[in-house]
């Protein structure tokens, strides 16, 4: 009897799993912000100047034009000397004019192309803080919605206000990770892009998004209910690539993670590369619980 009452009782708890409705992964909805470029600095096209070094060559002779009428004045001396002494006379004054012209392009005359950096700076920042901190979300929310994420100013100001956003919460940081290092130019790109591929995995739908001028928000409805302010938790992670040379405080301790975000949030426009700013989870009624933070997030430490 017992072993015809549990191969009857088996196939009907396997029917009740199946028909209990799937709970949406709240925890791993989140939002993203960011964009930037890595692009090598170019020289700035005009109508004249250099163009394959067309402005300097016309009317044969010497150095273009000032060829032809420069030889008149000395042309009835006769003899191989005078001749001679104008071709130096003449060097000395095109080579002048050619290097006058190259130093009023790289003084300030005209157009500076900037170097291109050796070296490309790429910081990730991570802060774990209690789910009080709804405001964090709000402001977040709310950059993203108005931000220009397609100019280098825009991003500089998506840059400064994250990290006042952060540093406006520090009752409720309760976790932090700061790690940073320098990487080729060429292979910048690359790096910068796996890390955020790394961190946008963590989500299974991103809620809000502005990238590159792009913005989209998905049809998913945010959850109902306040998450618990004391066990469940918010999680805001920032990558940066820029070329300033910041020496950032790290975040073993509240007081490093506020200087540290200080200094990278005046990180100015031209310094600035690429900047992302990936949180989660987004809607009010989202939660992310602790066994969550930690195993989406190791690298966190407690502050």
């Amino acid at each position: 009897m017992r072993r015809l009452f549990a191969g009857a009782l088996l196939p009907l708890i396997l029917a009740g799993l199946l028909l209990i409705p799937a709970q949406p992964a709240d925890a791993a909805r989140g939002g993203r912000v960011g964009g930037g470029s890595f692009r090598a600095p170019t020289m700035p096209r005009s109508g004249g100047g250099y163009r394959g070094g067309g402005s300097y060559r016309g009317g044969g002779g010497y150095g273009g034009g000032f060829g032809f009428p420069f030889l008149i004045p000395f042309g009835f001396m006769g003899g191989a000397f005078p001749l001679l002494l104008l071709m130096v006379i003449a060097g000395v004054v095109v080579n002048a004019v050619r290097n006058g012209s190259d130093q009023s392009m790289a003084g300030g005359g005209g157009p500076m192309v900037p170097p291109t950096p050796r070296k490309v700076n790429l910081i990730q920042v991570q802060l774990g803080l209690l789910a009080g901190a709804k405001a964090l979300q709000d402001d977040l929310r709310s950059m993203a919605a108005a931000a220009d994420t397609a100019s280098s100013t825009g991003l500089q100001r998506v840059l400064q206000e994250t990290t006042l956003a952060m540093l406006r919460q520090p009752d409720l940081w309760v976790y932090a990770n700061l790690e940073s290092g320098e990487v080729p130019f060429d292979s910048a790109e690359s790096t910068f892009n796996r890390l955020s591929m790394s961190e946008r995995s963590k989500l299974d739908a991103e809620l809000t998004t502005n990238v590159a001028g792009n913005r989209g928000a998905s049809s998913a409805e945010a959850g109902s209910g306040d998450a618990d302010a004391t066990s469940e938790y918010i999680v805001v992670t920032l990558l940066v690539a820029s070329t300033a040379k910041a020496k950032l405080r790290g975040a073993d301790t509240g007081e490093a993670l506020r200087e540290s975000l200080r200094i990278l949030g005046s990180t100015s426009s031209s310094e600035l590369m690429a900047l992302e700013v990936i949180w989660q989870p987004e809607g009010r009624g989202d939660v992310l619980s602790a066994d969550e933070l930690i195993t989406a997030y190791p690298n966190l430490q407690h502050l």
